[in-house]
């Protein structure tokens, strides 16, 4: 069989939501070593849109989101948020350009309450009262924020360790929702949750791009890739071989260029 041929460069849907992309990579390589992660990838979010990034093991996805994620530093290439070059050197200057990440772990304190953990790391302290929180209000705001985030946790002073899935899922997107973030990105926010809590999660993705808010969703469930997002991009050996309009494909062509890398 003839060997897939590989194209780094991120090829036009044919239809884009906005003249301008909010996050832009282009021409990004990334090298340990002799080992070649991501080859001169290009990669768009526009605001308000939900991209699939897909690929099997070891295709780059892990190296695209922490390199967006300020994790990484890329070897060579271009990133820009707004039209603006960025150089991240760490996590903090991503966030500060509004990119949150959620990874599969979602870096929840399990022996803290859902008010301390949508908190976490920025706790309101009562003005003039050095170290001490003002709890009222940090409670006040996380019930308020879960309302308008369509959020149900019946009492959010219970520790994160008595979450369920779905609630913990819910919880990390609240903390990144109260920081205003403008790009979010999903690794996994599916994986091992029932029918019932997965669609609560899809909902709230789909909160977060009515509210203009682009998410990168990383997963390996093509039923809740097709559910929730606008467009598909297919990694594989550090290459982009695919980016592809959801609606105008199908899961056997996705799954097909994961494998083959090409149509």
């Amino acid at each position: 069989m003839k060997a897939a041929t590989f194209v780094g460069a991120l090829p036009e849907p044919e239809t884009q939501p906005q003249p301008t992309p909010f996050v832009e990579m282009r021409k990004v390589w990334k090298r340990f070593g002799g080992v070649v992660a991501l080859r001169n990838v290009d990669f768009a979010v526009w605001p308000g849109e939900v991209v699939g990034l897909v690929g099997d093991n070891g295709a780059g996805k892990s190296t695209l989101i922490k390199t967006l994620a300020g994790d990484l530093q890329p070897s060579a290439g271009e990133i820009y948020v707004n039209s603006q070059q960025v150089h991240f050197r760490h996590p903090r200057d991503a966030k500060a350009m509004g990119i949150e990440t959620i990874y599969q772990d979602l870096a929840l304190c399990d022996n803290l309450d859902v008010v301390d953990n949508v908190f976490l790391g920025r706790e309101v302290c009562y003005k003039g009262f050095l170290g001490i929180l003002n709890r009222r209000l940090m409670y006040q705001e996380t019930v308020d924020l879960l309302q308008r985030l369509g959020i149900s946790i019946p009492a959010v002073e219970q520790a994160a360790v008595n979450l369920s899935g779905g609630q913990r899922q819910a919880t990390a997107l609240a903390r990144v929702a109260k920081v205003g973030a403008r790009l979010i990105i999903l690794d996994e926010p599916t994986a091992a949750l029932g029918v019932r809590e997965t669609q609560i999660v899809l909902e709230l993705i789909r909160r977060f791009k009515s509210q203009g808010i682009a998410l990168i969703v990383i997963s390996h469930e093509m039923r809740d890739i097709f559910d929730v997002t606008d467009r598909i991009v297919v990694l594989k050996q550090g290459n982009v071989v695919a980016n592809k309009v959801t609606s105008e494909t199908t899961e056997e062509e996705i799954v097909h260029l994961i494998i083959w890398g090409r149509a």
